[in-house]
């Protein structure tokens, strides 16, 4: 790629991008997904800084992503940051739904449960709680 002064934005088709990386890339690529709505996705050159202790990417305005969260992770020497998907809210069937697929996700759990020594516990029967009296 030849060299691009900074402040130039570079827009080009990305079939590039689809190929391994080569041994000369020097600059680690940032591949935004904003979702699946664009017929082509573009490339542009940005900024790294500081923030504290942290790098961050200046993002240019056509691919700003919603929200105040993003997803990132490396993939190689590829960067990429993903929309966080929206979360059904809290108490909701759509909610229990989504949490019982992630469960699922996870697979059957291969450890096994210790053995515990109950045998100073009161029976189940014995126990009895303030408001019991009703019983």
């Amino acid at each position: 790629m030849p060299h691009v002064a900074a402040s130039t934005a570079v827009d080009r088709p990305q079939p590039e991008a689809a190929q391994a990386p080569t041994a000369g890339a020097a600059v680690p690529t940032a591949a935004v997904n904003p979702g699946a709505d664009t017929d082509t996705t573009k490339i542009r050159r940005v900024r790294l800084f500081r923030n504290g202790a942290n790098q961050a990417v200046r993002i240019p305005k056509e691919f700003e992503l919603p929200g105040k969260e993003a997803l990132v992770r490396r993939e190689g020497n590829r960067l990429i940051i993903e929309v966080v998907p929206e979360q059904p809210p809290k108490g909701t069937a759509a909610a229990l739904a989504a949490a019982l697929q992630e469960i699922a996700a996870l697979g059957p759990c291969t450890e096994p449960f210790p053995d515990i020594d109950d045998s100073d516990l009161l029976p189940l029967d014995d126990i009895r709680f303030e408001d019991d009296d009703h019983a």
